[in-house]
């Protein structure tokens, strides 16, 4: 079992563990850059596969700490997670029903069984001489605790890294993030990295504060126009998530424009303010003002707390469905994208409209499609339901999708092009793209010609 893979980039943490007759299942909440060897098992149908969102298995670890029975759940509904359409199955050889759809006072919900762990490998900064951790150089605390309670719980065996030792007493209690006996061996790596990206970055984790002005721009191309136009969905005092893809550049925008602490940026892994990094940084965030257990994180995304969430498409559909986890045969899985976009208020979706070999210019703040990409984002069926429209449209969510020529809403009566950019034919360069038919209205906005010109907005 893992959340999301953290620890494991090319061949290491849980892909030394993909050998033939090592694994027989896995369950996890995202497959996507950190496990391409474990996927490749997936994928070639050599194990049992399953997806659960991110923050139900977070969450899970919880109820596994209890030996509660599982975890029960409105996350996942009318998605590929919903027995009822995949229940979260990964491959061919994966049959066996985990998921289980149920109705509880007259509401739907989904029931996650909570398996027992026998063992644990988690990790902190420094540990005392009893084995008490503290976290202060991680950029994310995640759900170290949890796991180490579950494991203990089931008579198992928790094994937890770090990067020095320090004497009896000489922790403050308060920074204690898991307690020693919990623990049961220890590995000492003094040179462990903070991320993927980076050794030791003290901005990440409350250290040092990093200059604003440091945070250089992105380049202006079609993933910073469609950042730059998501940005304008940000108002004062809203509460917002940032996702990964084109949706990840936001905060560089928001740096520029030199716009810290008029909204709160979260991201999924628990932290809050700042600003949120992107690519091989994502889940942590520069000058955080703080940093909370990644299951409180999706406590508060599940009960509504999100004004905004803002993710990436990689496939719409005539109902709004989105895709962001199948292609092909192969599944990344969902990551927190189901947790986040299911219970935000309203959601901005981005992504280029054709992807693989898309080539524009700009030229004084107009945009102009010199080659088309050879793949259409727009189809009429997505491969896998990753967020449900027609669900979004009966709770009442405020959804929008942003690409680099255009901008659309999802109606009651279907998808309706708001917005188009200044140099664009929308029967040209935006209808011909899309499979299906379109609602477009009598007169339709232009998009602010400040997103396509360099400099500040």
């Amino acid at each position: 079992m893992h959340t999301t893979g953290i620890g494991a980039v090319t061949q290491y943490g849980l892909n030394r563990l993909a050998h033939d007759g090592l694994i027989k299942r896995v369950i996890g909440g995202n497959f996507g850059l950190q496990l391409p060897f474990m996927k490749e098992l997936i994928v070639s149908n050599r194990i049992e596969a399953y997806n659960f969102p991110q923050g139900v298995m977070c969450q899970l670890y919880r109820a596994m700490a209890g030996k509660q029975p599982g975890l029960i759940s409105h996350v996942g509904l009318g998605t590929y997670i919903d027995p009822r359409l995949e229940g979260g199955k990964m491959n061919a050889v994966t049959t066996e029903n985990l998921i289980e759809f149920l109705e509880i006072g007259g509401r739907e919900v989904l029931f996650f069984p909570a398996p027992v762990a026998n063992m644990a490998l988690i990790r902190g900064t420094t540990a005392d001489d009893n084995g008490n951790i503290s976290l202060e150089h991680e950029a994310a605390t995640l759900e170290g605790l949890s796991i180490a309670q579950a494991v203990h719980n089931a008579g198992g065996t928790v094994i937890c890294q770090v990067k020095r030792i320090t004497g009896r007493g000489k922790l403050n209690p308060h920074m204690v993030r898991i307690p020693g006996f919990l623990i049961d061996k220890l590995v000492i790596d003094e040179n462990q990295a903070q991320n993927y990206a980076v050794n030791f970055d003290p901005s990440l984790c409350g250290e040092a504060r990093r200059p604003i002005e440091s945070i250089k721009p992105d380049p202006l191309n079609e993933r910073r126009i469609i950042a730059r136009r998501a940005a304008l969905e940000l108002y004062p005092g809203a509460v917002v998530n940032m996702g990964v893809g084109v949706s990840a550049g936001i905060p560089n925008v928001t740096a520029e424009e030199k716009l810290d602490g008029i909204f709160s940026i979260t991201v999924e892994s628990g932290v809050i303010g700042g600003f949120a990094g992107h690519g091989l940084y994502f889940g942590s965030a520069y000058n955080a003002e703080a940093i909370i257990d990644q299951a409180y994180m999706f406590d508060f995304y599940d009960g509504g707390g999100l004004d905004i969430a803002f993710v990436s498409f990689a496939e719409v559909d005539i109902d709004g469905n989105v895709n962001v986890t199948r292609f092909g045969n192969r599944n990344d899985g969902a990551g927190g994208f189901i947790d986040i976009t299911q219970n935000a208020r309203r959601i901005v979706f981005s992504g280029t409209l054709t992807g693989g070999g898309l080539d524009i210019t700009l030229d004084s703040g107009h945009l102009r499609v010199e080659k088309e990409g050879k793949i259409k984002k727009f189809v009429p069926r997505v491969n896998q339901i990753s967020f449900s429209g027609r669900k979004a449209i009966g709770d009442d969510v405020n959804v929008t999708f942003v690409t680099e020529r255009a901008v659309f809403r999802l109606m009651d009566h279907g998808i309706e092009i708001s917005e188009v950019a200044p140099g664009i034919d929308i029967e040209r360069d935006v209808l011909s793209q899309i499979p299906f038919s379109i609602s477009v209205p009598k007169t339709v906005k232009l998009m602010d010609h400040r997103i396509f010109l360099d400099g500040p907005m």
